[in-house]
Order: C-alpha cells, then sequence, then structure tokens
C-alpha cells in the first residue's frame, strides 16, 4: 500500500514557499498583518500559550485548515500537550457539534505531522 500523505503534511511541507511567495506579491499586507499579528499574539494578560489555544479553537470553529495547522503548530511550540489540544476538539465539538466533529480527523493528523516531525530520528 502507498502511503497518503495528509493534508496536514502537505501545508507543513509547502506553507514556507507560499508564504515566502505571499510577501513577495504583497509585501504592504504581509507586513500589516505580521505587524498586528505580532503585537497581539505576544505575552500580556493572557499567555501566548493560551492565546495559542483561543487561536486553534477558533480555526477550528470556522474550519480553517491553514488555521488550524499554524495555530496547532505554535501552541505545542508554546508548551501545550497533546492531550490538552485533544480537550480543546472536545470544547469545539461541545460548542459547534457536528461541523467541528468533522474537524478533528484533520487535526490529529496535523498532531501526528508535527509528532512525528520532532520525534529523533
Amino acid at each position: 500500500m502507498i502511503p497518503m500523505t495528509t493534508n496536514a503534511e502537505r501545508h507543513y511541507e509547502q506553507w514556507p514557499a507560499e508564504t515566502a511567495a505571499m510577501r513577495d506579491a504583497a509585501p504592504d499586507l504581509t507586513r500589516g498583518f505580521g505587524s498586528m499579528f505580532g503585537k497581539l499574539m505576544k505575552e500580556g494578560a493572557l499567555t501566548v500559550r493560551e492565546k495559542e489555544l483561543i487561536a486553534l479553537g477558533i480555526g477550528m470553529a470556522i474550519r480553517c485548515e491553514p488555521c488550524i495547522y499554524s495555530h496547532l503548530e505554535k501552541a505545542m511550540a508554546a508548551g501545550c500537550t497533546r492531550e490538552e489540544i485533544v480537550e480543546l476538539a472536545g470544547v469545539v465539538v461541545t460548542m459547534q457539534g457536528g461541523p467541528g466533529y468533522v474537524y478533528v480527523p484533520k487535526l490529529l493528523q496535523a498532531l501526528d505531522a508535527l509528532e512525528a516531525a520532532a520525534a529523533p530520528s
């Protein structure tokens, strides 16, 4: 059987090149968004970890795959565990029902991809 590449794996492979192309094509947009993101997502009354969990939950709720992948990666870098991420998915499903439920596999695939990338060879 040929191993399948998930959307998450493709995202993590292609996103750096896609964002570089976007920076070249729309530098003002990229700078403006980056500036806002940098100011609002830094430590404040909420930790970066808390902000990334909120952003991940919103990404799942609005069914934005790139948002899920990006904020999952940032949440894990901020110290979130697999158990916390899966529990967050349960909150999304509680609040949204079926539309949130069908995105849990995408979240789990992204977790698997990030954990595999972080595992020692």
